[in-house]
């Protein structure tokens, strides 16, 4: 780590966690991106891996991703991490590893529980070598129960156990499947907050201790409105698909250019008779099939087919145009492409440039401070990229370092 990579070049001041020694032993993508989004702000992140490194690396081969033969997942969760190859299975490995626990700020784990045991990796083994350490463990299911042991990716345990998936459906249908990753980089934020509020208490008090959370939880919690009702018995109701809506000033339409057009019309009670000036049919308004919202709910169907040649006689940029600045909610179902492409992406900071010219931009972490922004990052760390450099900074010799290759710890 370099000075000027732990400081903030627009005002000259340190990276607010600079300084912070992070161990990164877990695999694949909720917590290494958690791992990432502190190393964007100065941490030093150790990525201990074993000697074919994290599958993630290989993740770009998936038939579920983007086809490309650029590694663009490992660039975006294997940013600013130094790589060392370690077997922990290899009893001189924990010589190594201990000493790295002595100095590390945060370890990030998310082996099961009992992969945790088999390697000394629960918090009650590594808080005697370090009790100021915040030890941080993500599970699929959480620490207990029946299901602590199970795997958990986050199409299982954060949209398909949560209720996500089901109740997303329109009704009658099959459930819909996520997106690669989409809920283990929610999952990531709420690790990086149970960090920083490790961190804090070790401020008050100088203690460490174990933060942690599970997929199940962050799906439900990302659920919580439908969670929170049926704790009480409230029924959710079935979801109609756009030619069958319950509400038709709160449905998609298909515009002229094949794009849908999600209106949000929730006030309709205000703005009604400006919907239908907008839209050019003020005849609407007059219909006493819509005449109040009760109307307008009771012949639903009625009052979508009107609204679906409305909006297919015209482009969505066109649409786009006459509903601009009359406060009337809508929006576009967005495409990839366009996102990449979108002008408030660019002021919102979505997307960041590297020094990495195989892969050139990426995406950012969704943290935005006034007072720091995100290190550049470079490429990411080949496997076992900077072992020998790591053992020299835990003032391991060159004699142990050479005896720990002979014996098959390092790579």
């Amino acid at each position: 780590m370099t000075e000027t990579a732990e400081r903030d070049e627009a005002n000259d001041e340190p990276l607010p966690l600079a300084g912070l020694k992070v161990l990164d032993i877990s695999s694949f993508i909720a917590a290494p991106a958690a791992a990432v989004t502190l190393a964007d702000f100065g941490a030093d992140v150790i990525k201990i891996e074993p000697f074919d490194g994290d599958p993630h690396r290989n993740s770009y081969r998936n038939p579920g991703y983007p086809q490309s033969d650029r590694n663009f997942p490992w660039q975006l969760d294997g940013r600013h991490k130094r790589s060392i190859a370690l077997d922990l299975k290899n009893d001189s490995a924990r010589t190594i590893l201990d000493r790295l626990l002595a100095r590390a700020d945060i370890l990030i784990v998310n082996f099961p529980p009992p992969a945790r045991e088999r390697l000394r990796l629960r918090w009650e083994d590594v808080e005697p070598i370090n009790p100021r350490l915040v030890y941080c463990s993500l599970t699929g299911y959480g620490e207990t129960g029946p299901d602590r042991d199970r795997p958990g990716f986050d199409v299982s345990a954060y949209f398909g156990r949560s209720g996500i998936l089901d109740a997303a459906r329109y009704e009658d249908g099959p459930p819909g499947l996520s997106l690669p990753a989409q809920g283990d980089r929610a999952t990531a934020m709420t690790l990086v907050a149970a960090i920083l509020l490790g961190l804090r208490r070790r401020d008050q008090t100088g203690k460490g201790g174990w933060v942690g959370t599970s997929l199940y939880a962050n799906g439900v919690w990302a659920n919580g409105t439908s969670a929170a009702g049926a704790l009480i018995g409230a029924q959710l109701p079935a979801r109609h698909p756009p030619d069958r809506p319950r509400n038709a000033l709160t449905n998609l339409y298909r515009t002229q250019d094949d794009r849908w057009l999600q209106l949000l019309v929730v006030r309709d009670d205000r703005l009604w008779e400006k919907f239908c000036a907008a839209i050019d049919r003020s005849d609407l308004a007059a219909d006493p099939r819509f005449a109040d919202r009760t109307q307008r709910r009771a012949h639903a169907l009625d009052l979508a087919a009107e609204l679906r040649s409305v909006f297919a006689a015209r482009t969505y940029a066109e649409w786009e145009c006459a509903l601009e600045g009359t406060g009337i909610p809508f929006g576009v179902i967005g495409r990839l492409a366009d996102v990449i492409e979108d002008e408030q992406a660019r002021h919102a900071g979505i997307f960041v440039d590297t020094t990495n010219p195989e892969i050139p931009r990426t995406v950012n972490n969704p943290i935005r401070l006034g007072f720091a922004t995100p290190r550049p990052a470079g490429p990411p760390p080949a496997v076992g990229q900077h072992s020998e450099e790591i053992l020299r900074e835990a003032a391991f010799d060159e004699a142990e370092i050479e005896a720990l290759k002979k014996s098959g710890a390092l790579g």
